[in-house]
C-alpha cells in the first residue's frame, strides 16, 4: 500500500528543489534578459551573466559550505547560519551589477539585479530575528516581476507560489506565517523596485 504521507513529502521535496531560489532567480534573469533583447541592437543573453552572479556563485558558496560542514543543508534550515550566505549573495550580486553597468547591460536586467539585491538585504536583516521563507519571497518576487513585464496574464503563475509555500510548510522548513510574510516581502520589493527602475 502506498503511504500517502511519504508521497506528500516526496512531492514537497521535488517542489522545493524545482522552485528553489537559485533556480527561480536564474530562470527569471534569463527571461527578463530575453525580453530586454526585444529592443533593437540588444542581446537577448544579458540575463546569463546576471544569473551567474545572482544565483550560480551564491549557490556554489552554499554548496561549498555544505561540503565542508559549515552548513547542514543547501536550503540552510538553521536561521543563524543564513546571515553570512545571504550577505555573500549581496556581495556577489553587487559585483555583478557593477560589472554589467560598466558593460552596458539593458536597464531591465539591471533593475532586476537591484531589486534582487534589496530583497536579499531585507531578508538578511530580518533573518537576525526571524526565519522568513526565501523560497516564498523569491517565488512571489518573480511573479511580481513577470506581472510588471507581461501584465495580468502573468498572474496565472500564482499557483506556483502557493505550491512552493505549501512544500516548505509540509517539510516543516517554515511555518505558514513565515511563508506568507516571506512572499509579501518578496512581492513588495520586486513589485515596487523593478517597475520603478526598468
Amino acid at each position: 500500500m502506498i503511504n500517502a504521507g511519504r508521497v506528500g513529502d516526496r512531492i514537497a521535496h521535488v517542489v522545493s528543489e524545482v522552485l528553489a531560489p537559485a533556480v527561480l532567480v536564474a530562470a527569471l534573469l534569463v527571461a527578463v534578459g530575453w525580453h530586454a533583447g526585444e529592443a533593437p541592437g540588444v542581446s537577448r543573453w544579458w540575463g546569463l551573466p546576471g544569473a551567474v552572479f545572482a544565483a550560480v556563485i551564491p549557490l556554489g558558496y552554499v554548496l561549498h559550505g555544505v561540503r565542508t560542514g559549515r552548513l547542514t543543508d543547501h536550503h540552510i534550515p538553521d536561521r543563524a547560519a543564513r546571515r553570512v550566505p545571504l550577505l555573500f549573495g549581496v556581495g556577489s550580486l553587487s559585483a555583478g551589477l557593477v560589472l554589467m553597468v560598466l558593460l552596458g547591460a539593458p536597464r531591465e536586467v539591471l533593475a532586476l539585479l537591484v531589486a534582487g539585491g534589496l530583497g536579499l538585504v531585507v531578508f538578511a536583516l530580518v533573518t537576525h530575528w526571524w526565519k522568513m521563507s526565501i523560497h516564498a519571497g523569491v517565488a512571489a518576487g518573480a511573479l511580481a516581476t513577470m506581472t510588471a513585464i507581461y501584465g495580468p496574464p502573468a498572474l496565472l503563475g500564482a499557483p506556483l507560489v502557493v505550491l512552493g509555500g505549501w512544500a516548505r510548510v509540509r517539510l516543516t522548513a517554515h511555518t505558514p506565517a513565515q511563508v506568507v510574510v516571506g512572499a509579501l516581502a518578496g512581492a513588495i520589493v520586486a513589485g515596487t523596485v523593478f517597475p520603478a527602475l526598468r
